[in-house]
């Protein structure tokens, strides 16, 4: 078992951005001095709560004030970018990272983003779009063979190599045949995450889903993974979470049904969520109507908060619902006040994460 952490990020209206992105920064610093594994950050546009458009601009700075941990795009939103510039961006960033570096891909979710770039949510041209973009980056990393790349989202042309002058695409990625790959799975029998057991993909499952509908996720990998003569292994898949730990079960529950958690969903996800219809996300009974679904409905049955007694006991028995996998991402957040926070990942680390040494 290996921790992680995924920031969207999430401030509210009203943050003043250099403020905000320092204290993700100052995240970012903490884990990688308690041995967190990877980070990854998330890509928005128009969301003023998820307010990193960059994240490739904010990993190039925080890849010299860290040591060891990988970051990563959580994920480049492939509908809001000309792919070959995206293919020169990941490149450099794969070098500047030496090797500390995934490279998240999706079809993006937030509806203002996607009608900056004429996608809407139902009409899944935004996926196709994502899927051909992929493709053509790779292929241009592969081979970036001169001549016109033309699709119905994009039309640009490589030139003919001349060495006499040094004109070529020059960047292929640090990492070989290019840095891993991560895709997010939202749906039971996600498509996504079939794709990332087809193409060694790393899967990832976002911190709303409860855990009954977390197997569908696996599933749909190994169906994936079997269509290609793969084989899936648990311990590539991560699973997202609200985590929290404070000395005393009581305490961390208190913290988070009155603090920062609180204010992020009831002010956020909740408005965000229901104005689209979307709060199915969070049920673990397709039958639970909306008004079911509480914050003491989600730290009962979705985030993973307590002692670090429960916690661990919490993180197991998730482990033991779903069949493993290998890596749990504590999601971010603005927290106030941030020591509690910092006890909290100092708590998993130190405490919580050496009593799982045996799961694999």
């Amino acid at each position: 078992m290996k921790l992680g952490y995924f920031t969207m990020p999430l401030h509210p209206p009203g943050s003043l951005h250099h403020e905000t992105l320092h204290d993700d920064l100052e995240q970012i610093i903490t884990l990688d001095k308690l041995g967190f594994q990877e980070a990854w950050v998330g890509e928005h546009f128009t969301s003023v709560w998820e307010n990193i458009p960059a994240p490739d601009l904010f990993i190039a700075q925080a890849l010299g004030l860290t040591k060891n941990i990988i970051l990563g795009t959580g994920v480049t939103c492939m509908p809001n970018h000309n792919p070959f510039v995206l293919a020169n961006r990941i490149a450099q960033l794969d070098h500047m990272a030496k090797g500390r570096l995934h490279w998240g891909v999706g079809s993006g979710g937030f509806p203002g983003d996607l009608e900056v770039f004429g996608f809407d949510l139902e009409g899944g041209k935004n996926k196709a779009m994502t899927r051909e973009a992929l493709d053509c980056i790779l292929g241009i990393w592969d081979n970036p063979k001169p001549g016109r790349y033309v699709s119905e989202w994009w039309d640009f042309n490589i030139p003919e190599t001349d060495d006499w002058i040094g004109v070529k695409y020059h960047i292929p990625p640090y990492q070989k045949p290019h840095p891993p790959i991560g895709v997010a799975g939202v749906s039971p029998k996600s498509e996504t995450l079939f794709l990332a057991g087809e193409k060694g993909y790393i899967p990832m499952s976002i911190n709303f889903t409860p855990a009954n509908k977390l197997r569908s996720h696996w599933d749909a990998v190994e169906e994936g993974a079997s269509k290609a003569g793969r084989t899936a292994n648990h311990s590539s898949w991560r699973i997202a979470r609200e985590v929290y730990i404070a000395d005393t079960t009581e305490q961390a529950r208190k913290e988070m049904l009155e603090g920062t958690m609180a204010r992020d969903f009831k002010d956020y996800f909740f408005r965000s969520l229901s104005k689209y219809n979307l709060m199915n996300v969070f049920k673990s009974d397709p039958d639970m109507a909306d008004s079911e679904i509480t914050l003491e409905y989600l730290v009962d049955n979705i985030w993973i908060v307590g002692s670090p007694d429960d916690v661990e006991a919490k993180i197991r028995a998730l482990y033991n619902d779903v069949g493993g996998f290998g890596v749990l991402l504590a999601m971010g957040h603005e927290w106030n006040p941030k020591e509690n926070w910092v006890h909290s990942m100092e708590l998993l680390a130190n405490e919580v994460l050496p009593r799982l040494s045996d799961l694999k």
